[in-house]
């Protein structure tokens, strides 16, 4: 697993962003600063990839760490991931379905043709959700952070259907130093790995000592 990121540099680069953005929003007339909310980039489409579950598992729900009938949690660090999907101009979808999947701690997906050579499976890692937002856009995952692999830097799969529109994508993470080796984030234009891109939070009350907490919103193009 890569290093994580020093997150309390990351927090104060965010401090520091949004001090400089806030200076300028106050030069700003109101009728410019609703033209830049209504211009999020959407979500850039990235390659479905190989490993889409051949058998979807009986237990889909929101956290990959258990698995219904099982004792035991899943290997790896734990990862709560949140975030809100919306349209281009900053509006939430509520009911937009997601399906998220991923590789386990081990660099393994639970599809068949990923065998042995990519690591063990972890019969307590779910491998898949699928889930909808609630009535603000708001979706939360737990699940752990994946382990990068041949030719790919850690990245999460996902599905997302909103309203007529599709899309499929991954999420990558910021700060990983496989990022600028991993050919589909290489495609991407400076902008779009931007919004393909999870941030790092601070862990909220509650979360496990050692766990990861990122964020990150889906913008779909409803046309």
């Amino acid at each position: 697993m890569n290093p994580t990121p020093n997150l309390p540099d990351l927090h104060r680069r965010r401090i520091v962003r949004a001090a400089l953005a806030a200076g300028a929003g106050a030069l700003l007339g109101p009728v410019q600063l609703l033209a830049q909310e209504r211009a999020l980039r959407a979500t850039p489409p990235v390659a479905l990839g190989p490993f889409y579950p051949d058998r979807l598992p009986a237990d889909e729900d929101a956290d990959l760490t258990a698995v219904a009938g099982r004792q035991g949690r899943a290997a790896g660090q734990i990862l709560y991931l949140s975030g809100r999907v919306l349209d281009t101009r900053g509006r939430p979808i509520p009911g937009a379905r997601l399906e998220l999947w991923q590789a386990n701690a081990h660099g393994r997906y639970i599809h068949s043709a990923d065998g042995e050579a990519s690591g063990p499976l972890d019969p307590n890692f779910q491998g898949y959700a699928s889930l909808r937002t609630d009535a603000q856009g708001r979706y939360r995952i737990k699940t752990v952070k994946p382990a990068p692999y041949s030719g790919r830097t850690a990245h999460l799969h996902f599905n997302v259907e909103g309203g007529r529109v599709k899309l499929t994508t991954q999420m990558f993470f910021e700060g990983e130093r496989l990022n600028e080796r991993d050919g589909l984030y290489r495609r991407l234009g400076r902008e779009d790995r931007a919004a393909a891109t999870g941030r790092w939070e601070e862990r909220a009350a509650g979360m496990e000592e050692k766990a990861l907490a990122a964020a990150w919103d889906i913008v779909l193009s409803l046309g």
